[in-house]
């Protein structure tokens, strides 16, 4: 079964071309974003006009970090009920969407800090207009928000029906001004997110042409971004890559591929995306003997093979070392293993296996 409620407007001049049913959605808007994007990728500048062309007022909650943490949700909950707003525009990454998508529900619910996991306190959301201005998260596309918390500085996500987007917006123009570091990291993820569709146990064959396709778009597209950033064509095959990689983990979720980046990412600040590239070749090695039928599938399409594929890879700098002693990464492991994302991996990695895995990315000395 494929379900995304979402309506989604692709390619240029998409938020004009969804202004309509942007006025439709509520009376006041909150706008999320965070320190920069919003303005630098020109989303923030389109958007007012259509605002004050529709006559809806709107209060802007700018302070959200790369990684956000619950106290930021509270924040912009607090600001969304003292405005009185009754819907929510994310404008970012992954970041501010999924904030956006947690203010929402804390918000229309009157969640606390610690109420945000109970899937039992959510029962309603005020509706949410996603626009992304980068090719990675997928976030525009699915019922996930990914959040730190904020007493145990661990980085968690959850998932719930009632904050998938009502509209997507995905225009290529906003990617335009990011750099060649984030569009990296960002196009990582998103091969992250179309590679999970094919791990996870709840794949379906039924997203696998949008899902090979995706990274055949990645493959061959992503070397002419990070040299021609202004490349038009080359940000839109990443645009639609990463749609295709939201819609994907919309219905499958995401495996150990992500649940094993979340403490690199909290401990030593290391970019989302870039956490799940430090152990993208070595997980694919580990899950490809039970899933060989399906990554068979995959480089026939794609007209390679699995080294050839690697290779490929290879050639971007996502092979980070950290210096993490053996201690620190087996105190991760419980956490690892426990995570949901994990325990929907086509192979469950005994703790021994996942330390093996977890020293690839280790410091000589560490």
């Amino acid at each position: 079964m494929i379900y995304l409620p979402t309506r989604i407007f692709f390619g240029k001049a998409a938020l004009a071309e969804a202004a309509g049913q942007i006025a439709v959605l509520g009376n006041r808007a909150l706008i999320v974003t965070g320190k920069s994007s919003a303005v630098e990728s020109g989303a923030l500048a389109d958007l007012l006009p259509i605002l004050a062309d529709k006559g809806i007022p709107y209060s802007i909650f700018s302070e959200i970090s790369e990684n956000p943490d619950t106290l930021q949700i509270m924040a912009g909950k607090a600001k969304m009920v003292s405005e009185g707003c009754d819907f929510v525009i994310g404008i970012g990454g992954g970041s501010p969407l999924d904030a956006a998508k947690a203010i929402s529900l804390a918000a229309a619910n009157d969640l606390s800090q610690d109420q945000l996991y109970d899937a039992d306190m959510r029962r309603k959301a005020f509706p949410i207009v996603a626009i992304a201005t980068t090719h990675g998260t997928g976030s525009e596309l699915t019922p996930y928000s990914v959040l730190t918390d904020a007493s145990s500085r661990r980085k968690a996500g959850f998932g719930s029906e009632l904050i998938f987007p009502k509209i997507a917006i995905i225009d290529p123009a906003y990617t335009l001004t990011t750099s060649p570091k984030v569009s990296l990291n960002t196009s990582i993820d998103a091969l992250s997110h179309l590679l999970e569709g094919i791990y996870s146990t709840q794949r379906s064959p039924l997203l696998f042409p949008m899902i090979f396709r995706g990274i055949k778009l990645i493959r061959d597209h992503l070397e002419l971004c990070l040299k021609e950033p202004q490349n038009m064509r080359a940000r839109e095959a990443l645009c639609l890559a990463s749609m295709y990689g939201g819609i994907a983990i919309a219905h499958t979720s995401t495996t150990l591929q992500h649940s094993i980046g979340y403490p690199f990412t909290t401990q030593f600040g290391i970019p989302h995306g870039l956490a799940n590239g430090m152990f993208m070749e070595v997980i694919m090695r580990f899950y490809a003997p039970v899933i060989k039928d399906e990554l068979d599938a995959l480089f026939t399409y794609l007209g390679c093979d699995m080294e050839s594929f690697l290779g490929w890879l290879d050639k971007f700098p996502i092979k980070v070392r950290v210096p993490a002693d053996d201690a620190q990464l087996r105190a991760w492991i419980p956490q690892i293993l426990a995570a949901r994302n994990t325990v929907i991996s086509p192979v469950q990695p005994s703790a021994e296996e996942l330390f093996t895995i977890l020293k690839n990315v280790q410091k000589e000395g560490s």
